[in-house]
C-alpha cells in the first residue's frame, strides 16, 4: 500500500534544491523547528507547527487493565504523554472528506 518513506536526508536535499539553500542550512532549520517544538511543549502544554498540525501534551488518569497472560488486574498509573493532532487542512488535503 504505501510506497518508500522518505527519509531526513532526502527531505532536505529536496527542500535545499526547491529553495535554492544549503544542505546544512536547512539541516540547521530542521534542527531548530524540532527544539523549539519539543521548548515549547514541555514549557506551555502545546506547539503548533502551521499547515500540519499541533503536539499537545496531556495527562492520562491512573486506570485499571489487565495483564494478557494472566487475565489478573493491574492498576496503571498515571502519566503524562505527548499526541499530534493533524491540522483539519492537511487532513482533508490527504484524505478527503465524505460528501
Amino acid at each position: 500500500m504505501a510506497g518508500k518513506v522518505m527519509t531526513k536526508t532526502a527531505l532536505i536535499s529536496l527542500i535545499a534544491e526547491k529553495n535554492e539553500l544549503t544542505k546544512a542550512k536547512v539541516n540547521g532549520i530542521f534542527d531548530s523547528i524540532a527544539d523549539i517544538a519539543i521548548a515549547e511543549t514541555k514549557k506551555n502544554g502545546q506547539f503548533v507547527l502551521p499547515g500540519i498540525g499541533k503536539s499537545v501534551k496531556s495527562h492520562r488518569k491512573a486506570r485499571m487493565g489487565r495483564n494478557p497472560q494472566t487475565g489478573d488486574a493491574i492498576k496503571i498509573p498515571a502519566k503524562t504523554v505527548v499526541k499530534f493532532r493533524v491540522a483539519k487542512a492537511f487532513k482533508d488535503a490527504v484524505v478527503p472528506p465524505k460528501k
